[in-house]
Parts: structure tokens; C-alpha cells; sequence
């Protein structure tokens, strides 16, 4: 069905019979004859798939998607034995994948676009996916921090690209993935934990404009809610009064089983606030921040708490929210057990331990006073041991032995034995079973202790 011809300048074809009857060539170039006659058993499978009409068998098949050859493609395409190879470019690409995406939300779609003006400024709108390499993608990395952006956001959007792109590798517009090695995880940054103590937050309360915006702070303060999604979710029926607890749509992690809404207790500190909104609220009035202002389309609530803080006379701190959140969640984990805390938070405790938990100045404060504490108990030990030495410390106590029938002092007897000084219990690690202290008369006990 096929055959390899050689030319006289030492270039390869090979010649065959297509379905339409035509004789057609494919050149190779100048290439071994052991490739060519690899290459041609492949053509003779298409030859004859596309003859019968039928599919290819599966070594051929994957021959063919795994063919990293653009331009055997495209020979092999104009011949009529596959299909031709789409050379997508990249804008085209991009804006079809993030079209086609109405699984994700307002918010993640407009993540999508700051990671696609990226790819298109740094290699233009028309470049094709196939000519994108491993180099370039680290080049494009690079750029990314030229840039300014900050390493978490760095890590992130090229997490975005490496998916954008994975997405390619699958529909088989590219043979692998070039952004696949560059570092994409999520990385903490402990130079922008802050703690805000309850007599920061107290100032900000009080410079907030109105009972609302004061609740929106004490629910990230005090109940540890994320904000805006889960502040602008929460409704007067989630709210349990009697029970002292409220229920928490989170639209960010709807998507994991079970993660669609959490349980989290309406603390003492927290109650005031949602009191004050529920008695201004308006009869028929369902959600709780109901204030146009606070919940509009174009409202930036990050802007209008930086004012806030302003005008508390502070200096605001580093993600607004999310510390808030990691403030909240340090202080329940020194209360409650930190499975029960991560369940009122809606995160895992791998993630509360990287991107919340903080060493808050308390913590070296009690550090420094427990050890205060433990060194005036040790001079305290000390000055003990100096008294006994002296013959000044009084004999101690006696104290009852068990099972003896005696009482006997156990520090004035002058007996360096530690079992004897122990007293009792001294002789309970070298005794096996309650059979081995029988053994022994209980007079030889008294003698031994006898002064």
C-alpha cells in the first residue's frame, strides 16, 4: 500500500494510494532508512483507516496525538490521513476558556482576566500555544515580579496559567504543559500577620458610621467570618437566637462536600452588635447588612474600612480582613480545641496552622512570667535545701504507710535511701505484684523505718 522511494540527493518519500484514488507522496528529508520504514507502517494504518473508514488501531492513534512533529502534522493533515492540528492562538484561547468557565464565580472570573493580561502583554496576543516553552514560561515568571507583584500573588497567577494551560494539553492543542514546574502553591508570609487587640478593634467600632458597618467589623472580629461573601449571605432566619448560634453560607467553599454552611456560636462579644442591627432592621427586612452602601455591586468594603481605621487613628494593618479572621481564630485556639475552632472558621486545621494561627506579644509575655514563676520556685527549692543542710528545716510531717499500721517521719529518720524517703511509694516501682509486699512481714517495714 505504501513504499519509500529515495531521491538522488539522498531525501526520503514515501509514496501511496489514498481513498480518493490519487497518488500522493509525503517527504521526510534526509533521514535513516529504519525511520522511514517506521514512518511508513504508521501511514500504511492511516492509509487504510481512512480506505475502509474505519478508526485507527490504538498504538497508531496514540502515535498520532502523541506526534510532536508540527510539521509531519500538518503533512499528514494535508494528505488526508488525520485531522488538521488547531494552531490556536493564545488571546482566542484564553478568552474561550474563561467563556466557557460559568462554573466559577464574578469574583474568580475576574482573577482569570489579571492572569490572561499578563500572558497576552508579555507574549502578545497571536502567539500560538505550540510555540510557548518551559523557557518562556520561566522568562514570563520572572516578569511577573518585575512587575511588583508581591510573591503570593506571583505563585497564584501562575497557578492560573499552569491551569489555563493544562486545559490545552487535554483538548491536545499542545503537547505538554510548559508552566507545569513553576512554583504555583500557596505560600504564608508572616511579615503580614497582625494581631488586632480588643482595644484596636474597640476604636474602630466606634469610628464606624452607622450600627451596620459596626456589625461588618464585629463579624470579622469577633465571629470570624469572611468578608464580604459571607456577611452579605447571612439572613435573620439563619439566626438562632435561643440557642445562641447562627449559620453561615460560604459561597468559597460550597464546592466541598459539606462546605456550603457552617454553624458558628453568636459569642458574647458579638451579640451587642447584631442586636443593635436586628432592632433597626425593617419589618420584612430578611437580610441582615441590607444597606445598599455596604452591598452594592461597585461597594469596595476594603476602601471604606481603610477610612474607618483612619479615622479611628490607627494605622492600618496588612490584609484587612483576613487578620481580623487569624486574630479571631488565635483566640479561639487557646480556648477550645482546635478541630471544634477550624469548624467555626470553615478552614483545616494544615491551613489554620500556615495562614492564620499568630505569636501575639501575650504569648511572651506569659512566657517570660511563667518563667519568673519557675525560677522563684527553684530559689525557693533551693534555699529549702540550704535550711535542711544547716540542720534548720524541722522535721517533716509523719505521714501514713499503707497496709503498715505506722506513721513515721519521713525526712528526719537521716536515711539517704530514696525508696525511704519517698515513703510509701518509694517501694512501689521495685515491687512487681502486690504478692511481693506481702512477702514481707510488716515488722521488718517498721524496723527499717524506726529512727
Amino acid at each position: 500500500m505504501a513504499s519509500i522511494s529515495k531521491d538522488p540527493n539522498g531525501h526520503r518519500r514515501i509514496l501511496f494510494v489514498g481513498a480518493d484514488k490519487r497518488r500522493r507522496a509525503i517527504r521526510l528529508g534526509k533521514i535513516s532508512q529504519r525511520k522511514a520504514e517506521r514512518l511508513k507502517a504508521r501511514i500504511q494504518d492511516l492509509v487504510a483507516a481512512s480506505i475502509t473508514n474505519d478508526a485507527v488501531d490504538d498504538e497508531t492513534a496514540r502515535w498520532v496525538a502523541e506526534l510532536d512533529d508540527d510539521v509531519m502534522a500538518d503533512k499528514l493533515a494535508k494528505a488526508g490521513l488525520i485531522a488538521p492540528r488547531e494552531q490556536a492562538a493564545l488571546e482566542q484561547f484564553l478568552d474561550r476558556y474563561i467563556a466557557s468557565r460559568t462554573d466559577v464565580k464574578p469574583g474568580t472570573t475576574t482573577v482569570y482576566g489579571h492572569t490572561r493580561r499578563n500572558l497576552i502583554d508579555f507574549f502578545g496576543a497571536g502567539k500560538l500555544l505550540r510555540e510557548i516553552t518551559p523557557g518562556d514560561a520561566d522568562e514570563w515568571r520572572l516578569y511577573l515580579a518585575e512587575q511588583g507583584l508581591a510573591e503570593s500573588t506571583t505563585r497564584r497567577r501562575c497557578g492560573i496559567a499552569k491551569q489555563f494551560f493544562r486545559t490545552a494539553e487535554r483538548k491536545r492543542l499542545i503537547r505538554s504543559n510548559p508552566f507545569s514546574d513553576l512554583k504555583s502553591a500557596g505560600q504564608a508570609n508572616p511579615a503580614k500577620f497582625y494581631f488586632i487587640t480588643r482595644e484596636e478593634t474597640q476604636k474602630v467600632i466606634d469610628a464606624c458610621p452607622d450600627a451596620q458597618w459596626r456589625l461588618i467589623f464585629a463579624l470579622s472580629r469577633y465571629g470570624g467570618l469572611r468578608c464580604p461573601s459571607e456577611h452579605l449571605n447571612l439572613s435573620w432566619s439563619d439566626i438562632d437566637w435561643q440557642g445562641s448560634r447562627m449559620t453561615v453560607w460560604s459561597p468559597k467553599t460550597e464546592h466541598h462536600p459539606g462546605g456550603e454552611s457552617r454553624v458558628v456560636p453568636i459569642f458574647p462579644e458579638l451579640r451587642p452588635y447584631l442586636e443593635a442591627v436586628f432592632d433597626e432592621a425593617e419589618p420584612g427586612t430578611d437580610l441582615v447588612i441590607s444597606r445598599y452602601e455596604y452591598r452594592g455591586r461597585n461597594t469596595n468594603l476594603r476602601t471604606q474600612l481603610l477610612k474607618i481605621i483612619h479615622r479611628a487613628g490607627l494605622e492600618p494593618w496588612p490584609k484587612l480582613f483576613q487578620n481580623l479572621r487569624s486574630t479571631r481564630e488565635t483566640e479561639l485556639s487557646e480556648k477550645f480545641p482546635m478541630h471544634v475552632v477550624c469548624k467555626w472558621i470553615g478552614n483545616t486545621q494544615a491551613v489554620a496552622a500556615k495562614h492564620y494561627l499568630q505569636v501575639t506579644d501575650e504569648h511572651f509575655r506569659q512566657a517570660a512570667e511563667s518563667g519568673a514563676e519557675s525560677g522563684a520556685l527553684a530559689a525557693q527549692n533551693e534555699a529549702q535545701t540550704v535550711a535542711h543542710d544547716a540542720g534548720q528545716l524541722q522535721p517533716a510531717k509523719t505521714q501514713p504507710v499503707e497496709n503498715a499500721g505506722l506513721s513515721v517521719p519521713l525526712r528526719a529518720t537521716g536515711c539517704t535511701c530514696p525508696d525511704v524517703q519517698m515513703g510509701v511509694r518509694g517501694f512501689e516501682p521495685r515491687t512487681s505484684s502486690l504478692s511481693g509486699m506481702r512477702s514481707k512481714p510488716t515488722e521488718l517495714y517498721a524496723r527499717t523505718l524506726a529512727p
